[in-house]
């Protein structure tokens, strides 16, 4: 998330406690793309103000932004630094130079703090890629992911934003807004390869973002694997394979199964527990075991 700390703004509230330095972390939990978020300058929030507004609306400049932007600053770097778990009010506080009160009453609590760090990263300008070609595209989109968690500097508040998502329900929600708003806005992607006689027509745009980002997601949040241009290259790819097999339309039309050119094969016409099959399952699986025990003498 490409952001800059601002000058904290002035508490009506009473004396907010002095800011600490120190840029926030960069880089996103998106799909890719980095997203940054700008906010106007201007003084804190009143006590009149307004609740946060939902991800993806946008609100104008002026008091309003800057309070949301330095409150922004400071969730960004606390999670970087503690965690979802750690992260407090007073933490807040104390390094955006807003009033605990202030962030009481127009966040209500970590949760619609953090909820609004990700409805500002969404209110960026990124675009998906415009490459020429659907391949460019997926692995420039997919090469975005890669360089985004190169740094660790970068991806510590992506990569807390993920695990937040897990413990609050609010941050879920967020996290999920953020990344369908994401997705709409590659719809262009699939739009210019149908028109190009890359992708068929009704190959939806969400599904192919999916197929590119979870082998890199998955390696970043579950094994815990590097990923770097090599692995980028491979699920785009492997995603545009898919495209171009149809996978993607949400139907079955035009489709192919490998299976049905092999008698016999596990889910072929005629196979063992196949639909129209005089072989029950149960009976060929018990035959399969039969085969393969110690008992039988033979191993296959």
């Amino acid at each position: 998330m490409n952001v800059s700390r601002n000058e904290p703004p002035a508490e009506e509230n009473g004396p907010a406690p002095a800011p600490t330095s120190g840029a926030a972390p960069t880089s996103a939990p998106a799909p890719g793309p980095s997203s940054g978020s700008s906010a106007s300058s201007g003084s804190s929030a009143s006590s009149g103000e307004a609740p946060a507004p939902a991800p993806g609306s946008r609100r104008p400049g002026g008091r309003t932004a800057r309070t949301r932007a330095a409150v922004r600053d400071a969730v960004l770097t606390g999670l970087a630094e503690r965690g979802y778990p750690a992260l407090t009010v007073e933490y807040v506080a104390e390094h955006s130079g807003v009033h605990k009160t202030t962030l009481y009453r127009r966040w209500g609590g970590v949760e619609g703090m953090v909820a609004d760090a990700l409805a500002l990263a969404g209110e960026d300008e990124w675009r998906a890629p415009d490459t020429g070609s659907l391949g460019g595209d997926l692995r420039a989109l997919a090469g975005e992911v890669a360089e985004a968690f190169a740094d660790p500097a970068r991806a510590a508040a992506p990569t807390a934003f993920v695990a937040a998502a897990f413990q609050s329900p609010q941050a879920a929600d967020s996290l999920r807004a953020f990344y369908e708003e994401r997705f709409r806005r590659c719809e262009p992607v699939v739009d210019r390869a149908v028109a190009r006689g890359e992708a068929p027509a009704g190959t939806d745009a969400g599904a192919v973002v999916r197929a590119v980002s979870a082998p890199l997601f998955l390696r970043l949040f579950v094994t815990r694997e590097p990923v770097d241009t090599t692995v980028a290259e491979q699920a785009a790819r492997a995603a545009l394979a898919a495209v171009e097999a149809g996978a993607f339309t949400g139907g079955t039309e035009g489709t192919h199964d490998p299976r049905a050119d092999t008698p016999g094969a596990p889910g072929a016409p005629g196979a063992p527990g196949a639909p129209g099959s005089s072989t029950p399952a149960s009976s060929a699986s018990a035959s399969a075991s039969a085969s393969t025990s110690p008992s039988a003498g033979q191993t296959t």
